[in-house]
Order: C-alpha cells, then sequence, then structure tokens
C-alpha cells in the first residue's frame, strides 16, 4: 500500500534528518520504547479514553473536552498523545492526563499493539489529524472514533479526484464534530453525513483561562495609569514595525513584547531595534517603570497578560500564520495582526466584525494604532466587538459532550 510505504520511507528520513535539527531528534527519541511507557501508566482492565493532539494548539483545542470528561469520570485513564515536540515538551507533565506520550509512527503494526495496549472506550482526534492506521484498527476494534473541533476547505485531499482513500477514513468516524457551517456542507458534498456543527472548542478554552488567570503585579507597576500596548507572540517582522513606531511616538502607550522565540540571542535582538529604553520581566523592579518597554522573556504568562492590554498586536501574520488572537479578544482587547491570516476561520470573522483589523505595512499599522487612540467611540465599538465575539462562539464543549457515548455535565 502506498500509504504504508510513504510512512516507512518518511520514518526512516526523520531518523536522518534528527541528526541535524533538533525538533525533529526530540521525536524520534521520544517514542522509543513507547510500549513500555503505556504499561507502566495503564492497566489491563483500566477504563481508558485516548485523545490524540498534533500539536500545543490542538491540544488546546481538546483540553476542556479532557477536563470535562475527567470531573465526570475520575476513574477514566486518559492516554494524551502527540506528534510534534512543541505539544509534548510543553505538556508532558499535564495532571489532567494519566499517560502522556508521543504518538508511534502510524504503521500497521504500532497501530495494532497501540490500541492493544490502551484499549479505550473512545478515542478523540482533534481538528485535522488523520492516521489511517490507527483509525483502521480502532474501527475493526469497533471503538467509536471522534474528531473535535474539526475544520476543512476545499483545496484538501478529501475533496480532490484522487480522495477516494481520505473519504474512506472519514466514514469510520462515529462523529465528526466541525467548527463551521463550509466545513458541513464540504462533508454533505462528499456523502459524510456523520457531521454536526458544534463551534470550536478554543473558545472554552479561552474562556476558562480568564477566569482562572491572577494578578501580574509587575504589568501593573509597568503600565502605571498610562495605555498599554501588548504584541503577542511576535516575531522580527511584527516587531521591526512596532519598533519603529515606538521609537517614533515612545510616549503614546506603555508598550510590552512577548516574543515568540525567548531565547538569549532573540532577546537581545529585539533589545536592540528600541531607541528607548527597554527593560526584562525578569529584571523588572518598580523602579524600573520609567521604562517605556518590557519583554516578557518567559512561557506561560501571555493569556493572562493581555487583560492589561488596551490594544494587541497578535505575531506570525507575516510567517507561517498567526498565533492565538482568542486569547486577547476574550478580555475586550482589540487585535491587530499581520496579513497571513487567511486559514483562521476567527480573524476574517472577527475583522468583519469591527473587533480585529490587519496590517501588512508600517504606514497601515500606523493608519490603525492612530485611528484606535484617537477615536474613543471607534475603539470602544472595536473593544466590544471583540468581547461578544467569544461569548457568542463559547459552548462548543458542551455540545460536543452530549454526543459522546456516555453521559457527561460540564456544570
Amino acid at each position: 500500500m502506498l500509504y504504508n510505504l510513504g510512512i516507512y520511507l518518511l520514518s526512516a528520513l526523520a531518523r536522518v534528518f534528527a541528526l541535524f535539527n533538533s525538533k525533529t531528534r526530540f521525536w524520534v527519541e521520544g517514542i522509543k520504547g513507547w510500549e513500555g511507557k503505556i504499561s507502566q501508566k495503564i492497566k489491563p482492565g483500566d477504563k481508558t479514553a485516548w485523545i490524540h493532539c498534533a500539536s500545543l494548539g490542538e491540544f488546546e483545542q481538546g483540553r476542556p473536552v479532557i477536563e470535562a470528561m475527567k470531573k465526570e469520570r475520575p476513574e477514566l485513564r486518559i492516554v494524551l498523545t502527540f506528534f510534534s515536540p512543541s505539544g509534548y515538551e510543553v505538556r508532558k507533565n499535564y495532571d489532567k492526563a494519566d499517560c502522556i506520550i508521543y504518538l508511534p509512527e502510524d504503521t500497521p503494526f504500532n497501530a495494532e499493539n497501540f490500541v492493544r495496549l490502551i484499549n479505550p472506550e473512545l478515542a478523540i482526534l482533534v481538528k485535522y489529524e488523520f492516521w489511517n492506521n490507527y483509525i483502521s484498527e480502532l474501527y475493526k476494534r469497533e471503538i467509536p472514533i471522534y474528531l473535535v473541533s474539526g475544520i476543512f476547505r476545499p483545496g484538501q485531499h478529501f475533496f480532490s479526484w484522487y480522495g477516494s482513500f481520505f473519504r474512506s477514513m472519514l466514514r469510520k468516524f462515529e462523529m465528526i464534530f466541525v467548527q463551521d457551517q463550509t466545513s458541513l456542507e464540504l462533508l454533505s458534498g462528499i456523502g459524510i453525513s456523520n457531521a454536526l456543527v458544534t463551534g470550536d472548542t478554543r473558545f472554552d478554552r479561552v474562556v476558562q483561562i480568564a477566569g482562572a488567570a491572577g494578578d501580574i503585579k509587575q504589568l501593573e507597576q509597568f503600565r502605571g495609569n498610562e495605555k498599554m500596548f501588548l504584541a503577542g507572540s511576535s516575531w522580527k517582522q511584527d516587531e521591526e514595525i512596532i519598533a519603529r513606531y515606538i521609537n517614533d511616538h515612545p510616549l503614546r502607550m506603555k508598550w510590552v513584547f512577548a516574543p515568540h522565540e525567548i531565547h538569549r540571542e532573540n532577546i537581545e535582538r529585539l533589545e536592540r531595534l528600541f531607541s528607548v529604553k527597554s527593560v526584562r520581566f525578569s529584571e523588572f523592579t518598580e523602579t524600573e517603570s520609567d521604562a517605556r518597554v518590557l519583554i516578557i522573556d518567559n512561557i506561560g504568562m501571555l493569556s493572562s497578560a493581555y487583560r492589561y492590554a488596551y490594544i494587541a498586536a497578535i505575531g506570525g501574520g507575516f510567517g507561517k500564520g498567526i498565533h492565538n488572537i482568542l486569547e486577547a479578544a476574550c478580555w475586550g482587547v482589540p487585535v491587530m495582526f499581520g496579513p497571513r491570516h487567511e486559514k483562521f476561520r476567527e480573524a476574517i470573522e472577527l475583522i468583519k466584525e469591527n473587533g480585529a483589523m490587519t496590517f501588512d505595512s508600517y504606514n497601515q499599522f500606523s493608519d490603525i494604532l492612530d485611528k484606535w487612540l484617537a477615536d474613543e467611540s471607534f475603539y470602544l465599538k472595536s473593544a466590544n466587538a471583540a468581547s461578544f465575539y467569544i461569548t457568542k462562539n463559547k459552548g462548543a464543549t458542551e455540545k460536543i459532550l452530549k454526543k459522546l457515548p456516555f453521559k457527561i455535565s460540564t456544570n
């Protein structure tokens, strides 16, 4: 079978590539001894559920479902798998899962042994993870499979003339929970009727995060009585545009950066962009409050930091795609981002509802920021639109849980 040959080839190439690439090396090393790792955590007779996420973003989508399941059925052993090191390495100690490992390559042998060892009551795949051998093994054993927060686009293999193999995987799902009507209609067009629009569980997650957010006294001290701009998950191109504005107009706001990469060389590069005083969060004291720029040089604070922002810019829009804009919007913070957002439904919708704006140059960035700062009624319209967008889209988790094969309450 061509699919299996492709899996074997990619597996071999990964082992070669691991010699030169640290992320690939993490995965290659991480899948070693996976059977023993499962056997240490999962025993015969355990009641289990399997949740698979490609990376960290998909984990955040699956997390509300995991936690609701665990709350209602604490005896349920959660097996959580990741494909990407950026998910596993950050969440390998997540306390709501009982066994957390890298997903082994999708070979027939691995799939059969994996499913036999964990013997789940159900399997939940998040967003767009489709591994044929795992899906086939689950289906053969009559274990229900669910896709959570699925999103489909016309250019995907499922909808092509050669897509019968990929379509056959979709038919093995008990239910496909999709984010929007477009996805539902695409699936209906290829004869897939086991689908339901439930929305995106990320909305529930950001509301959950906001509800648990603590105070960050350093940001309160730094902001003082001024308005604060927060560049979240920023990259070089975002930062260069924003830094130019800061150097031209340093006193208009207080400026905070949470760069996506926080290694020393990148922080030092970022610091060199500013002609005004900057300080790192790790070195901040109240006596440093006269600095105009603060750089968050840690991981895990960003989602709570947005509560202090007046305006936020979300990074990634000049690279592979924007990062999470919902974490800012849930605080009623208008957001802006670069041009590469076309694959992000929430970005397109939030722009239409005036809760977000996009820029691809310094002049556009300057015009947007000046408008929000100068026109309070325009700003409030954007802030309210951002907040309302989150409110009206939450609730996907509860809709999904009602369709699972055991009764779970989100209350």
